[in-house]
């Protein structure tokens, strides 16, 4: 079998130094197909004007360490930062002048069991490159993350609403095999495919892995802290904890005696149609010294702030998998988190589960875990003792199984190729 792995993403991602969920799964798959002998995979990413090119292994592989150097350390890693985005730049110009273009699609014809990997959502809403790699040969696969646009517009901007549905077209018209990183994910991607008039093709449930973080020492916090991670948007219902620390916080003034609240570290930045809760981080005085807004540390300093934590507090209305539970209870932080199923599948029995709208469960709960002798966080830290952490080898054996399969069909029809492409490549090596 010869794989094709879209790095778009990766390449794009050298603008910040924190990454998002799906550039850490773009990571993984670049890493794992790094580890593959040259000639079963290849690299390819896509121009500014749509087509696909293939792009050196070896300047993927110094991206890739250039930017685990860059996420690892932050702002502290500027040299190799600015490292991947002369990387990065040199990619693009070598797409600008058409570099890889031919030499992709020949490639592509020229093998039988050829696969085309695209793992982000980027550039699966223009479907004509795509059909153009599966006309040379390739069969397609894409990974779906969760189709949360489309399910829960409100929580979407409404360009990425429109374009989500493109996905999700392309993804009916041209998709040999599917990966979804949950169950859940998978329950809402069929009925959309069945409404573009497609049976599903072969479909692997693979959840995400995550990487054991190494967490640098420290000393232990001298009094209970809960931890907030993930982009503030509406979906991540920030809302209800701060008001809920607003509310315990004027509790604590109105009757002396009582113990203050804990902190709350929120730890993301800052995304969209988040005004309400901004609001309250830069402006409520009841606020200012309980909760800490962090922004995007490092991943060392994220990893040492969720080991060290009472709880990972994660109340959002929907998700796709829920990164976040599942790197803290990999870090046997105990986890109160929404009773949604895509949560449920990732944290078993583990977590203890509220209603994203139950207010007062999530104080009562929270004041129960912030005492120095919760029975309720020991219960849950036992019951975490028994948690099976989710690796990206057992990931990667799903999707293996599945290209397998997909490889078996029929291969698709081949046209000719356009006869204005270039018919010599500068150097791949």
């Amino acid at each position: 079998m010869y794989t094709i792995l879209d790095v778009s993403r990766l390449i794009s991602c050298v603008r910040r130094h924190s990454p998002s969920g799906i550039d850490r799964v773009e990571m993984a798959y670049a890493k794992r197909w790094l580890d593959e002998p040259q000639t079963s995979c290849d690299f390819a990413a896509q121009s500014a004007w749509g087509w696909f090119g293939l792009v050196p292994r070896r300047l993927v592989a110094a991206l890739i360490e250039a930017l685990e150097l860059t996420w690892r350390r932050g702002p502290q890693a500027d040299n190799a930062l600015n490292r991947a985005r002369r990387i990065a730049a040199a990619l693009h110009a070598r797409l600008a002048l058409g570099a890889g273009r031919a030499a992709l699609l020949a490639r592509l014809e020229a093998q039988r069991h050829a696969v085309f990997l695209l793992v982000s959502h980027r550039s699966l809403e223009s479907e004509a490159p795509i059909a153009a790699l599966r006309r040379a040969g390739a069969r397609f696969v894409p990974l779906i993350h969760d189709l949360i646009p489309l399910t829960h517009p409100e929580y979407s901007r409404s360009q990425q609403v429109a374009r989500h549905a493109a996905r999700i077209a392309t993804t009916a018209s041209l998709a040999d095999g599917i990966v979804v990183n949950s169950a859940f994910t998978a329950s809402t991607l069929l009925p959309r495919l069945v409404r573009h008039g497609r049976a599903a093709p072969p479909l692997a449930i693979a959840p995400l892995g995550v990487d054991l973080l190494r967490t640098p020492p420290g000393l232990l916090p001298p009094e209970p802290y809960f931890v907030c991670l993930g982009t503030i948007e509406p979906r991540k219902n920030h809302l209800l904890l701060l008001n809920v620390w607003r509310e315990m916080a004027e509790r604590a003034l109105a009757q002396p005696g009582v113990a203050p609240p804990p902190k709350l570290l929120v730890v993301g930045r800052r995304g969209w149609e988040n005004e309400n809760v901004v609001d309250l981080l830069e402006r409520c005085d009841l606020l200012r010294g309980l909760v800490q807004e962090l922004g995007t540390p490092p991943d060392t300093e994220v990893a040492r702030l969720v080991a060290n934590a009472t709880a990972l507090l994660f109340p959002s209305f929907v998700e796709g998998y829920g990164l976040p539970v599942a790197e803290a209870l990999s870090l046997g932080t105990p986890a109160i988190c929404s009773d949604t199923a895509p949560l449920r599948e990732v944290g078993g029995a583990v977590p203890d589960y509220l209603g994203p709208l139950d207010g007062p469960g999530w104080m009562a709960l929270i004041e129960a875990y912030a005492t120095s002798d919760s029975a309720a966080r020991a219960a849950q830290c036992a019951r975490l003792r028994h948690w099976v952490r989710p690796c990206w080898s057992e990931h990667f054996n799903q999707v293996d199984t599945l290209l397998d399969q997909v490889v078996g069909l029929p291969r698709p029809a081949i046209r000719p190729l356009p006869q204005s492409l270039p018919s010599r490549e500068p150097s791949l090596a």
